[in-house]
């Protein structure tokens, strides 16, 4: 019999062992239900003037890396189009690269982890999938100071396109990428909406193949973002991809995260995106 996703179980994990920004995006993504403006005042909080956030609390310079993390949340809240997100985003495209990526400041140099490490091709290429992934799925909503573009990435539009083509240029032909994991599925999903699809396809191949291997949280996380693209959930890659998370569910409700037990809740949110 195929194992399949206990939505319910996973629902009342959230519910026992999650804060209230956590059990406000269960909420959200659930029922539709929006965040109260105190939960907002926690997911938007400490944002610098410059519109990034920063990697560690106290921190004083914006990093690239951080502020995607922070968007995800936003956006499972609902709050994507919210001044905060807008912010963030602008900032974002201010912060592209004249090859049309991203690094982090070299100021992050001595605290960044190794994918986001200053002046490291591999966590360049990481950074520029994960900036463009979100300025992909939210700016056309976001809008940022412009009026409303219907292309891909809004008023991001160019920036979004000249990281596809930074992102393209460095694939390898069998569609592996030189880069970590997640740069795979995020670089494929920016493809994806830029109607590049042989080329999202032949890293999508890449990512199938080594689904089996892969930790729960990865797993979520590649099907979440394909979905926030609008990959369809009968597709093939995704339909593995819940195949592997019901296969790794605990029998609490939750899944394992990759960076400590403190973050099984937020995987958990995250397998729970994945498979509405």
């Amino acid at each position: 019999m195929t194992a399949v996703v206990d939505i319910d179980a996973a629902i009342g994990f959230v519910v026992a062992h999650g804060d209230v920004v956590d059990r406000a995006r269960l909420s959200r993504l659930r029922t539709g239900t929006p965040p109260g403006p105190d939960v907002l005042d926690v997911a938007e909080g400490g944002q610098l003037p410059d519109g990034g956030w920063p990697a560690y609390l106290e921190g004083k310079v914006a990093s690239v890396d951080a502020t995607c993390f922070r968007l995800a949340e936003l956006d499972d809240l609902g709050a994507i189009g919210r001044p905060a997100a807008r912010r963030a985003l602008d900032w974002l495209a201010f912060r592209q690269l004249p090859d049309g990526g991203w690094e982090e400041d070299a100021a992050l140099a001595d605290t960044a982890p190794e994918w986001a490490r200053p002046g490291d091709p591999e966590a360049g290429f990481y950074l520029t999938a994960n900036a463009a992934f979100w300025l992909t799925v939210a700016g056309l909503d976001a809008r940022a100071a412009g009026p409303l573009d219907h292309r891909v990435g809004g008023v991001y539009a160019g920036v979004v396109h000249a990281a596809a083509l930074s992102l393209v240029a460095r694939l390898n032909p069998d569609g592996s990428w030189p880069s970590f994991l997640a740069a795979g599925w995020l670089s494929a999903g920016v493809l994806f909406r830029q109607e590049m699809f042989q080329e999202s396809a032949r890293i999508q191949v890449a990512l199938a193949e080594r689904i089996a291997d892969m930790s729960p949280a990865n797993v979520a996380w590649l099907a979440a973002s394909l979905r926030r693209v609008g990959v369809d959930e009968q597709d093939w890659i995704l339909v593995r991809a819940r195949r592997r998370l019901a296969e790794t569910q605990r029998s609490d409700g939750g899944w394992e995260s990759d960076d400590g037990h403190q973050f099984d809740v937020h995987a958990t949110l995250t397998a729970i995106r994945a498979c509405r």
